[in-house]
């Protein structure tokens, strides 16, 4: 492939390097789930009344592959996004959304809450929680 600014050539030939250098980190490295590199997605916390709700931004990701846990006042979201399988044979221009494992722990308000609603809707997990006392 010829390119007629140099610019894009160095680009495609960086381009090239890291995914040379991921491949070997891959095939050479492999990590165990629990010690791979994770993203985190981005949330809201807010209060009203009673109720604390918190929305975490997870377009793409199934209900299946999500884990919620409350653990000492700290919410813990785990799961995981696939890669889109049609992306696999693609030459990839951009990829500014992360796939993978991703973890977010978010530390709640002092007191302790219950989980009282969990939904997944328009790639957004809304917990709600529940002060006790």
């Amino acid at each position: 492939m010829t390119y007629r600014d140099p610019r894009l050539w160095v680009w495609a030939e960086a381009l090239e390097l890291l995914r040379g250098a991921e491949k070997l980190q891959r095939r050479f490295f492999q990590l165990d789930a629990a010690e791979a590199p994770c993203w985190e997605p981005s949330v809201d916390l807010y209060e009203t009344g009673d109720q604390l709700t918190l929305c975490v931004a997870l377009p793409g990701v199934a209900a299946d592959e999500l884990e919620v846990s409350l653990e000492s006042g700290t919410v813990v979201v785990r799961g995981e996004r696939a890669f889109p399988a049609d992306y696999q044979p693609a030459a990839i221009y951009r990829l500014e959304i992360p796939y993978g494992r991703f973890e977010r722990r978010i530390t709640l308000p002092a007191g302790q809450y219950e989980l009282v609603d969990r939904r997944l809707e328009n790639g957004c997990l809304t917990l709600g929680m529940r002060r006790l006392g």
